[in-house]
Order: structure tokens, then C-alpha cells, then sequence
């Protein structure tokens, strides 16, 4: 039901230890699984729920603050931290480290305990995904890596950690349930869970989609992803969220649509069924192999070098947003980069540029005497561009700029280009109101071109024409300064 061609859905490391924390409190008493496992149902069909209804309330704006540079920086953190959370199952051991820092520790301590039979299967699988799509993009290179490494373990019958036989029989629907006192807790636990998972997967679902040029529709992808654990809690399941990992392994192998996730949930269903020992010598070692290699695909440095070239702020937001993931977790890497961008939007309208415009020979137009030194500005007259909507933050900037201006020349007319302006709310039109009066006395009129017909319908409404004079609105400079020319001929006649 969600949008997006190629997204995975499954069991999150950031959803997982929240179901864990929610449910261990209430199966205390009890040592039965099933009890455990109708909890579990519990929280999904709520965290379902709470989704849809996110999604019909078209509550999917919150993708709207994740930037290309938030992105870019969210995949590239998820890279690192997934790349780092797979080197000990590739050396054959395992930590219990939670967090990067711990993670790092926890791996480089740890290393003296590497499997080398592992180690070396391991880096053979992963150079044959690395190497084979460089050469074919006939041949599935994953299919090749995983089969040759099952084959090659159970032929040699290598002394590695291996998936092993998987259960066998599929789960029958039923409505789980346990006891009302435990609808509390389970409903702020899945609150908690919706807010994990809805962040990650908008972040991960537009992320992929800008990759690949789609187009994602946030409530439409909630509704998807809270059907999709309506389904997990009948069957069994417990609360599913978007998996970085394994969307990346799916775009990697070539995934242009929902069917290979069908497809993937028939072959689960005939392991199941039929094949539950045929994966059994398919070594831990190039699973992570397949892992890491999908994860280096998600790192996109070029768009890094790019940001610092013709961007700072891009790039140091993208860091940000990448380190957030890497020291503090995806969903608060996500939150600190988004904090940031916004901050960033906020710095941009309050300090906006405003700029002193003026002719240049031999060029049509008006330019900024910033951009163009060789500029020349009209006698008497301050041509200013303001290039940002007028409101209360940023009016006060507005004036002082202008009061600046007037100070340092002796002027008559001070003409507003008011293109890029795309609103005035009622603090910028009291300021307006003052800054025209104090003008007057100074013997300086203000003129205002190229404002759109809804701001002047605006600024009526306003009552501003009361103070500013109605016929010093013109479509264009010249304009303007053929007015302003004009009237100087009428007081010199």
C-alpha cells in the first residue's frame, strides 16, 4: 500500500530493544512465549493503527524537513554505522556492544577472537560483490556470493558460524491478546515505536526515492508501513519498521519494484514449508559480507565534495546529520540534523541579503554591487533589492538596512525592487508604515516595483496607502526612475 517501489519493511535495531523494554516488565511472572508473543502482537496492531491514522490525517509533512544534504548525511551515517555493526560476524565473532563508540571498542578488542577460515570466506564474498557488478550486471552477483559460500562451506565443511535449519510450518492468524491491563503500557510503548519508525522510514523511503528520481508520498507510505504491522500482529509478529540494510540490498541487486518483496516472502514461505534445512550451511560470515557491500553502495562522497564546493552550510548540515546517526542513533541523528536545517531556514530569513543594485555598461538589467563593483547607481537614488518574505523577525534588519543607506548618501528616493519579497505580515507593515513617515521627513520618497498583486492588495488591506503614496507603485525600475525623472523636470520647470 506505501509508494515506494523498493522498501523493505522488517525488524529494526532501533524498534527492537523498545519492544523488548516494553514487554519484559510484563512476562516477569510468567516464562510462557506465548504470552510474550500475544504482547508483542498487542504492540503492533497499535503501532498499525496509530499509523494509519497519522497517514489519513495527512501528517506526512515531516518529510518535508529532510533536505537532499539531511539525506545524504542520514545515508551516509547509516552506511557507517551499519558497515561497523557487521565486522565482527564477518571475522566470526560476535560483541554485545550497543552504541558506535561501544561497537568500535568492542570490535577492536575483541579481534584476537577472529575466525580466520571466517575471515578470509568472508572478504572472498565481499570481493566477489564488490568486483562481478563492475564487470557483468547480467549476473545477480548476491545469488553468486551466497551460493558459492554455502557451497563452499558445507563441501569443506568449514569450522564457521553458520544461519542453521530455519523452523519449519507458517503462523495461522488470530487476534492477539492478553489481559486490559495491559493496554496501558502497551499504547505508550507504541507510541514511542510509531515515532521511531515513522521518522526512519520517511527518512529512508525519500532518501532511496531521490536516489532514484521517484517521488514518495509520506502519508501514503504510513499507511503501508501500519497495514504492514496490522499484518505482523495478526500472524505473530511483532512491530516492523523500514530496514536501511535491506532496502539497500534489494536496490543493489536490482529491485525495481514490490514484487521482489513478494517474491522473497513466497521463497520464506517454501524454506518454511518445505526447505527448512536448505540454507542451514549458509555462513553468518558472508551474510555480513552481503550487508556491508549493500551499505558502502548507500555512501555518496561525491555529493560531499560537491556540497563543500559550492555550498558550506550544506556540507557541515550533511556532517551533522551524519555524525548524529553515527554517536547518538538514526532517530536522533535524523532529529539533530533537522534541528539544524531548520535553524539554518530560520538564519536565512532573519539575515537575509539585501542588496544595492545598479547599471552596468554594455549588460540589460539591474545588478548587485556586490556581484558587480563596476556597477553604477542613479544620482540621489538607492535602487534595493530585499530577498526575503517582510516579516517580524527580520522588518527590524530591514529598516536598519535602509536607515543605513539613507545615512551614508544624500538621497531623494530610496526605490524598493520587491520581486523576491513574497510576503508582509502585520509587524513588517507597522514597520513599513513608521520607515515611510520617518523618510518623509528626511525629505526621501520611497517607491516600490515589481510587487506582486497580492501583496499590493495586502498592503490595502493594511490601510498602508493612508501613508504611502498609491501612485509610487510601478511595474518595473525604469519605470520608477522615468517617474522619478519626470517629476524632477516638472520641479525644475
Amino acid at each position: 500500500m506505501g509508494p515506494s517501489r523498493i522498501l523493505v519493511l522488517g525488524p529494526d535495531s532501533s524498534v527492537s530493544p523498545l519492544i523488548f523494554a516494553a514487554i519484559a516488565p510484563l512476562v516477569v511472572a510468567t516464562t510462557d512465549p506465548a504470552t510474550a508473543i500475544a504482547l508483542a502482537g498487542m504492540m503492533a496492531l497499535m503501532v498499525g493503527l496509530i499509523l494509519i491514522g497519522l497517514g489519513v490525517a495527512k501528517l506526512g509533512f515531516v518529510a518535508d524537513l529532510l533536505s537532499k544534504e539531511v539525506q545524504v548525511g542520514y545515508m551516509n551515517g547509516l552506511a557507517i554505522t551499519i558497515i561497523v555493526g557487521q565486522l565482527p560476524k564477518l571475522c566470526g565473532f560476535s560483541t554485545d556492544a550497543d552504541g558506535f563508540i561501544d561497537e568500535v571498542r568492542a570490535f577492536v578488542s575483541g579481534f584476537d577472537q577472529r575466525n580466520t577460515t571466517a575471515l578470509v570466506l568472508g572478504l572472498v564474498t565481499l570481493a566477489v560483490l564488490l568486483v562481478l557488478p563492475r564487470l557483468t550486471r547480467t549476473i545477480p552477483a548476491v545469488l553468486v556470493a551466497v551460493i558459492g559460500a554455502t557451497v563452499v562451506t558445507a563441501v569443506f565443511d568449514l569450522a564457521v558460524a553458520t544461519v542453521g535449519a530455519l523452523p519449519e510450518g507458517l503462523p495461522s492468524p488470530s487476534l492477539p491478546w492478553t489481559t486490559f491491563s495491559d493496554v496501558g503500557p502497551m499504547l505508550v510503548a507504541a507510541v514511542g515505536i510509531t515515532l521511531v519508525s515513522l521518522t526512519d522510514t520517511i527518512a529512508t523511503s525519500t532518501s532511496f526515492a531521490a536516489r532514484r528520481g521517484d517521488e514518495v508520498d509520506p502519508n501514503q507510505e504510513m499507511i503501508g508501513i501500519g497495514t504492514a504491522n496490522i499484518a505482523a500482529g495478526f500472524f505473530q509478529g511483532f512491530a516492523v519498521s523500514t530496514s536501511g540494510s535491506r532496502t539497500a540490498v534489494a536496490e543493489q541487486t536490482g529491485a525495481k519494484s514490490q514484487l521482489t518483496g513478494l517474491v522473497g516472502a513466497g521463497l520464506v514461505a517454501l524454506l518454511l514449508l518445505f526447505f527448512s534445512s536448505l540454507l542451514a550451511d549458509l555462513p553468518q560470515t558472508a551474510l555480513a559480507a552481503v550487508v556491508i557491500a549493500a551499505a558502502l553502495s548507500l555512501a555518496d562522497l561525491d555529493a560531499l565534495r560537491r556540497y563543500w564546493r559550492v555550498r558550506k552550510s550544506a556540507f557541515v548540515l550533511s556532517m551533522v546529520g551524519t555524525l548524529g546517526v553515527v554517536l547518538f542513533g538514526v532517530l536522533e541523528g535524523i532529529l539533530v540534523a533537522v534541528v539544524l536545517s531548520i535553524m539554518l531556514f530560520f538564519r536565512r530569513n532573519w539575515w537575509p541579503h539585501g542588496e544595492v543594485l545598479g547599471r552596468v555598461e554594455g549588460q540589460e538589467g539591474w545588478h548587485s554591487l556586490r556581484a558587480s563593483p563596476t556597477a553604477e547607481e542613479q544620482p540621489d537614488v538607492l535602487v534595493f533589492r530585499w530577498e526575503a518574505p517582510l516579516f517580524f523577525a527580520n522588518a527590524g534588519i530591514f529598516r536598519q538596512q535602509i536607515r543605513h543607506h539613507v545615512r551614508r548618501h544624500r538621497l531623494r528616493w530610496v526605490v524598493l525592487q520587491c520581486e523576491a519579497i513574497t510576503d508582509i505580515d502585520v509587524t513588517a507593515a507597522d514597520m513599513l508604515e513608521r520607515l515611510d513617515v520617518e523618510l518623509n521627513a528626511l525629505g526621501v520618497s520611497v517607491a516600490f516595483v515589481e510587487m506582486r498583486s497580492r501583496l499590493q492588495d495586502l498592503v490595502e488591506r493594511y490601510g498602508l496607502l493612508a501613508t504611502l503614496d498609491r501612485d509610487h507603485f510601478y511595474d518595473s525600475i525604469d519605470e520608477a526612475l522615468a517617474a522619478i525623472d519626470a517629476a524632477r523636470d516638472d520641479d525644475a520647470g
